[in-house]
């Protein structure tokens, strides 16, 4: 049975950092492509950050995030992390990540919105808040 399984999550100060992490159980992580997701209050899900698989390495970046958001692998874990600093109350969001075989660009991947992701965790909240 696969399963993504995210941490990391919680409550930060406006300029602080957190490192969320994906973990796959059930599924060679390193040979697809895996996306972090956010959804904010009230907003659609969007891609925030996606990377193709380990043999290719690509990463793109949503432009509100770039500067701030780093998103690598583990693959000796099964995991991709997100390493986010200088938050702002608007990454606030539930973060969500999903795996998928690398089917175009990464841009493209990440812009293809979530529903068209093979396999998609439950989620860690992020709230950006003094």
């Amino acid at each position: 049975q696969v399963q993504l399984v995210e941490t990391g999550g919680g409550l930060v100060q406006p300029g602080g950092s957190l490192r969320l992490s994906c973990a796959a159980s059930g599924l060679p992580l390193n040979y697809y492509a895996v996306g972090w997701f956010r959804q904010a209050p009230g907003k659609e899900r969007e891609g925030v950050s996606c990377i193709l698989s380990s043999s290719d390495g690509s990463t793109y970046y949503e432009d509100s995030v770039k500067g701030r958001f780093t998103i690598s692998r583990v693959d000796a874990n099964h995991t991709v992390n997100l390493e986010m600093s200088s938050l702002k109350s608007e990454d606030t969001g539930v973060y969500y990540c999903a795996a998928t075989p690398p089917i175009t660009n990464v841009r493209n991947m990440c812009l293809m919105g979530w529903r068209g992701w093979s396999y998609r965790g439950q989620g860690t909240q992020v709230t950006v808040s003094s």
